[in-house]
């Protein structure tokens, strides 16, 4: 059982990511593609990506990345990132002492034990190898995704910021995972062999992420920034992008309108009555006419901030612009 310990100051400095992080979901759904289950949620995609991905990019992470047990610290650095050019700058720029203490916890395969003697050397052509094996299969396997991802991702969030707001952060703290209760001060989750993680006024980052199966997971180290990643709650099958963004909407438009179209695609970020109102050209009646047709067919959902509203696209809505396909 995991014990999180936490203190007045560890609340007060908790926080709950609102996107998800590239380099969590590479390593994760590294993980998804390993497992020998096959959840129904990621099913099409892990079809798709065993067919598809090069193994000469496959074979260099997964030996980092195996689907049970250990994968080392760096490969998820604990900064929050603005990006996945960020991200793996921090990454391949880890101290070289915290590169070998990483890479001497991991069980390796005897097939690429080279591969990892030379990491943990912090060779300059090895750490070019990693990081351009990362940033590919990034692009295979996550970016024509991406959209349906962070959409999933940020639901997610804007469920569980209803929670802190209705109940309160412990409430909301708590209900990141049906093994996680609270004893006091301490959280405790028994998805987790016995450790104990001191917050010691650090505060918490709570990851959510659509590739995290079944139990949340953690960095190994103690000393690094505490993070806690955890499953979003409704996981649905990822949507690829196939068609451009303009030919999407082009089509949409001729279904729905364009008025209706263009109120959808300017909710992809976030977007009050009145901001879509002044960017279509429209009344704020007709403003709110059209987002509560778009709500009711599930394809945005609304939440009052302060006097304004806010309308955000489903995930639903975001597949329907991109023109995707399951």
């Amino acid at each position: 059982m995991l014990r999180i310990h936490f203190t007045a100051d560890d609340l007060a400095r908790t926080t709950l990511a609102a996107e998800p992080d590239p380099l969590w979901e590479v390593l994760l759904s590294l993980h998804m593609l390993q497992v020998d289950d096959d959840p129904v949620a990621y099913g099409t995609w892990r079809q798709r990506m065993r067919r598809t991905l090069p193994r000469e990019t496959v074979g260099p992470l997964a030996a980092l990345a195996p689907p049970v047990g250990y994968s080392p610290d760096f490969l998820t650095p604990s900064s929050q990132s603005s990006g996945l050019d960020h991200a793996l700058d921090l990454m391949l720029s880890v101290p070289r002492r915290q590169l070998r203490s990483d890479l001497s916890r991991l069980s390796t395969r005897r097939t690429a034990a080279t591969w990892v003697r030379q990491l943990a050397e912090a060779r300059p052509e090895t750490l070019h190898r990693l990081g351009h094996s990362v940033r590919v299969y990034h692009r295979e396997a996550l970016a024509p995704y991406w959209s349906s991802l962070r959409s999933a991702v940020q639901l997610d969030n804007r469920r569980r910021m209803q929670q802190l707001t209705a109940d309160g952060v412990a409430s909301m703290i708590e209900a990141i995972h049906p093994a996680a209760r609270w004893r006091g001060e301490t959280l405790e989750i028994s998805a987790f062999a016995d450790e104990e993680l001191q917050l010691n006024g650090r505060g918490l980052r709570l990851q959510p992420s659509y590739f995290c199966w079944r139990d949340p997971t953690k960095l190994l180290d103690a000393d690094l920034p505490p993070v806690l990643v955890f499953p979003i709650r409704h996981a649905t099958g990822l949507m690829q992008q196939t068609k451009t963004d303009a030919d999407s909407q082009e089509r949409l438009s001729a279904l729905v309108g364009k008025t209706r179209a263009t109120v959808l695609a300017l909710t992809i970020e976030g977007a009050t009555t009145t901001q879509l109102a002044r960017s279509c050209d429209i009344t704020l009646a007709t403003a709110s006419h059209q987002t509560a047709v778009l709500r009711d067919a599930g394809l945005i959902v609304s939440r009052r901030q302060g006097k304004s509203v806010i309308h955000q696209a489903t995930t639903l809505g975001v597949a329907l612009l991109d023109g995707t396909t399951p």
